[in-house]
């Protein structure tokens, strides 16, 4: 059996790296070597600049989970994708060619997660702690809430006007988590995205933020991600040796 692959776990909006604790914790205790970086949300570019810095180190290959913005930005690597194995998105954006978020959000009411948002003087959104805590985190325990309150990374209201290039999921493997209690992202919208994707996908009774309330179920998916690429691996690997031998 081929290495395991390592795994590259991507923060979303409002959010930052260590909204993954439980999952890192668990992937860990499988013997997997996972990162989960800071993402600087000033822009898409930004964004997939340091995601590309990340997927340099990688050693080899990789699983990359995207939570919310986090599924937009491994989106935006396109089919240049160094050591990507497979692409898992968690409650998250998955735009085709030619998509924004500004226009996805904007073909509808705002969500309550994003009903209120302030915007500061330098251009960035940041969410209410009461929409938070009751909505975008709503099956967390408060406490726990608030403290993702409080390391809430903002994101540059500029990230909505992106328009999508290639995708990555048209290119690489993808599974899909959708979090049917979701207020952030309307869940019928995350399963049009798996569904276009052709996705593998899974449905969670979970908040915005499955990771922190359901990890089980999303290192599960993870797990499923990671075997299909040891088997692609495995598989290429006997194919390159019957090459060699002729056969």
């Amino acid at each position: 059996m081929s290495e395991l692959p390592n795994v590259v776990l991507v923060h979303g909006a409002w959010a930052d790296g260590s909204s993954w604790s439980e999952v890192v914790e668990r992937l860990q205790a499988d013997g997997y070597s996972v990162t989960a970086p800071q993402f600087p949300e000033t822009s898409v570019a930004d964004d997939v600049a340091r995601l590309r810095q990340v997927l340099k180190r990688q050693s080899r290959p990789t699983i990359v989970a995207g939570h919310s913005y986090g599924g937009h930005i491994m989106t935006a690597l396109g089919a240049d994708a160094p050591n990507v194995a497979g692409l898992v998105y968690v409650a998250a954006f998955g735009l085709d060619e030619g998509e924004s978020l500004g226009a996805l959000l904007g073909s509808g009411p705002p969500t309550p997660s994003l009903a209120h948002l302030a915007v500061d003087e330098q251009g960035f959104a940041w969410i209410p702690e009461e929409d938070y805590v009751a909505h975008f985190a709503a099956d967390v325990d408060p406490i726990k809430a608030r403290v993702m309150y409080a390391v809430q990374q903002p994101i540059a209201m500029s990230t909505f006007d992106y328009v999508m290039g290639a995708p990555a999921w048209k290119s690489h493997p993808t599974w899909y988590l959708v979090a049917t209690e979701d207020q952030a992202i309307p869940p019928d919208a995350e399963r049009m995205f798996a569904q276009r994707m052709g996705a593998s996908t899974v449905e969670v009774a979970a908040s915005h933020v499955a990771m922190v309330s359901h990890p089980d179920e999303v290192v599960r998916l993870i797990h499923a991600a990671a075997q299909a690429a040891q088997a692609a691996q495995a598989a290429q690997a006997g194919s390159s040796t019957d090459r060699l031998a002729g056969v």
